[in-house]
């Protein structure tokens, strides 16, 4: 692991198609650590993944990655190569849904799926049992699975290649109502086993309390994080 943080934001201000910039005053996200943050809509919640990873940079403040400004990123050679440290769990990925499922999870090892090489089947195979995905959709396409597993597969290409940092953007959008504990527990226990540091965006309650080891929430005029507390009545539409 890492000497120092995995993630740290301080003093972020960054415009985008919204009334107000988003602001991040102080974020801190140490080695294995899981940290789910609320009060980021869709739009907030791209722009964050965005500065994260380098894609685009804040007008104000500052993002490091293990260390490192994405500010410092020269060129887009160097940032190419940067998004090696990152695995990203979204509803806006993309799978191939005519391939089958382990087809889809083979393929951050392999460019052969037609038939997957025995070892990366294998290592597919693992990950999906540790993930919480039923054996039996394995060998059937995307196309027709339901959306509990399609975002399980997203968890499994996300922590194929062993990333520094985790990041899961609104995971249960897609989901049914119930099924964000499930999910959030199996996020813990893979992110866990690897002592990821994880960065969760999410409105779901359920979820985040099984997925995540610190809860805060951030209030959007200041750009201040507090941390949440356990909650033990749900409003109906919560």
């Amino acid at each position: 692991m890492p000497d120092g943080p995995v993630l740290r934001i301080t003093g972020v201000r960054k415009q985008y198609n919204a009334l107000r910039p988003l602001r991040l005053n102080d974020l801190v996200v140490a080695p294995g650590e899981r940290v789910a943050i609320s009060g980021l809509d869709a739009g907030a919640a791209e722009v964050f993944v965005n500065l994260v990873t380098g894609a685009s940079v804040p007008d104000e403040g500052d993002v490091l990655v293990e260390g490192r400004s994405t500010s410092a990123i020269a060129d887009g050679d160097q940032w190419l190569a940067s998004l090696d440290r990152f695995g990203i769990v979204s509803p806006r990925a993309i799978l191939l849904d005519a391939s089958t499922l382990l087809q889809n999870l083979a393929m951050p090892l392999t460019l052969r799926i037609d038939p997957v090489p025995e070892d990366a089947a294998a290592a597919a195979t693992a990950l999906a049992r540790e993930a919480g995905i039923d054996a039996a959709y394995l060998d059937r396409p995307v196309a027709g699975l339901p959306a509990s597993a399609q975002m399980r597969a997203h968890l499994v290409r996300a922590v194929m290649l062993g990333p520094a940092l985790l990041i899961l953007e609104h995971p249960t959008a897609k989901l049914g109502q119930g099924e964000g504990k499930s999910f959030g527990e199996d996020v813990a226990r893979v992110a866990g086993a690897r002592s990821l540091a994880t960065v969760i965006i999410s409105e779901d309650p359920d979820f985040s309390e099984a997925a995540a080891s610190r809860r805060l929430t951030l209030h959007a005029a200041s750009g201040d994080l507090k941390p949440q507390r356990r909650s033990f009545f749900r409003l109906p539409f919560s």
